[in-house]
């Protein structure tokens, strides 16, 4: 297929392109750059530009007759979107706005949006199924289950057919190095636990060590980011193939708390580093799982990752990658 990618240059869209370069579809990928980076673009062509510019959307669609477009243009940080609410309704909800007019008036038959768990809010169940009702408690979840809605509507009223995937927590790298989590000043614990290794930090904190949880701390379900990427390929065969539009989680449907997770870093990389113990933080639930069955039976999707030691280990060996390539730019400046 001929494939757009927005926000393509960025952690989770260039691992979905590269797999789609594998795959042999033709791409397109459309980034502002403002989180990703060109070298991350590993297949296709790079256009850089920005979805709040309706004409460059205007231009890029005339210049290509797409037969698909993934979705991956955000901001993502929770805390951000609390504070400056406004940017996640521009940036995410406005902008995806802009992209389906460009959908609707061009005829594209297939999207795949990127969503995320955070359209549940605060649910009562620990492992969350699709069907549960939608009740974001913060403007990130609040943008994503907007554009969810815009997506269903156009679909509704037009030929579009789509696959949302809800994401829990994404984490690790390309085994090969070749690409991972660059993002400056990243909020997830796998990430910010690898920097601490590597000295990048002083050290890190735990929010919260009194919720109901095994040892007190949240818990989360981690899934790779090679396997959230096929899940992305897999749903563009899906529908190629005659596949009604579905919204699907994407996780492992099992999860480990934070002194898990950071355990694992230290016992990987052979590094102690401080950790703080401080209060929980407004808006994180005690443990937060996929119900993955759906997604499973849909696209006979099997993760090829799904083990925390080797997810930590890909993050720490990019991790130590991508400082080193810091370092190395910032003496050659």
């Amino acid at each position: 297929m001929k494939v757009l990618v927005t926000g393509g240059a960025g952690y989770i869209g260039s691992h979905v392109v590269r797999q789609l370069g594998r795959a042999g579809h033709d791409i397109v990928v459309f980034d502002n750059l403002s989180t990703g980076y060109a070298w991350a673009v590993t297949a296709g062509e790079l256009v850089v530009g920005d979805l709040a510019d309706a004409s460059a959307i205007e231009s890029l669609f005339s210049a290509h007759t797409f037969d698909a477009v993934l979705h991956f243009a955000a901001n993502i940080v929770v805390p951000e979107s609390v504070a400056n609410p406004l940017k996640y309704y521009s940036n995410n909800t406005r902008n995806t706005l802009n992209l389906l007019k460009a959908i609707e008036q061009h005829g594209v038959p297939y999207m795949v949006f990127s969503s995320t768990a955070a359209v549940y809010g605060m649910p009562e169940q620990t492992v969350l199924t699709e069907d549960l009702p939608l009740a974001p408690i913060n403007p990130y979840g609040a943008s994503k289950m907007m554009s969810e809605r815009m997506i269903m509507d156009l679909a509704a009223a037009s030929p579009l057919n789509y696959v949302i995937l809800r994401y829990f927590n994404v984490a690790g790298a390309n085994p090969e190095g070749l690409l991972g989590q660059a993002t400056p000043e990243a909020t997830h614990l796998i990430k910010v636990a690898c920097e601490c290794v590597t000295g990048a930090r002083e050290g890190m904190s735990i929010f919260g060590t009194d919720y109901d949880t095994r040892d007190g701390t949240c818990i989360r379900d981690y899934i790779h980011v090679e396997d959230l990427a096929k899940a992305h390929v897999m749903a563009l065969d899906y529908m190629a193939n005659g596949g009604q539009s579905q919204v699907l989680n994407c996780g492992y449907g099992r999860g480990f708390t934070v002194r898990e997770v950071i355990d694992v870093v230290k016992a990987r990389s052979g590094e102690d580093f401080p950790v703080q113990e401080t209060g929980r933080r407004a808006g994180d639930p005690a443990a937060l799982m996929a119900d993955n069955q759906r997604i499973t039976e849909t696209l006979g999707w099997k993760p090829d990752y799904d083990d925390l030691d080797t997810i930590v280990q890909t993050a720490l060996d990019w991790e130590k990658k991508w400082q080193r390539l810091k370092k190395e730019n910032n003496k050659n400046q």
